[in-house]
Formats: structure tokens, sequence, C-alpha cells
């Protein structure tokens, strides 16, 4: 029954690094997503780069969406 116990402390003693890690990296790919949406080619073509947003406005005008999903990072 001890050893039952160890497993969940563990796993958050051993976690604990890894979720910190994790928040770092998902702060670099924030930072690589944010610096390649300030280039010109995007707001020059007036993009709308979220989703649920452009949705909206598609069915606000009748329109179809045009979309272009790329994962060369994962914000």
């Amino acid at each position: 029954m001890k050893n039952l116990l160890l497993i969940p402390l563990a796993a958050a003693l051993l976690g604990g690094p890894a979720l910190a890690q994790d928040a770092d990296q998902q702060a670099k790919y924030q930072a690589e997503y944010d610096k390649k949406l300030a280039k010109e080619f995007v707001s020059f073509g007036g993009w709308i780069t979220d989703y649920d947003e452009a949705r909206e406005k598609a069915r606000k005008e009748g329109k179809v969406l045009f979309t272009y999903f790329s994962r060369s990072y994962a914000p």
C-alpha cells in the first residue's frame, strides 16, 4: 500500500521541472508566433489570424473561408 502512495508523489516531484520547461518552451513558441505575425506581409494582406473571428465574418458576409494550417511551431 505504501508503494501506491509513493507513485503520485514521485510523479509530482518529477513532473514539476517538466512543467516549468513546458512553460518556457510555450513562451518561446509564443514569441516566435508574435514575431511572424508582425511581418509586413501579414499586416499588408489584411489576414485574419483568429479562426473563430474569420468564421463569424464569413458567415455574416455569406462567404467561404480559405484556410491554411501550418505547424512549424505550436504557440
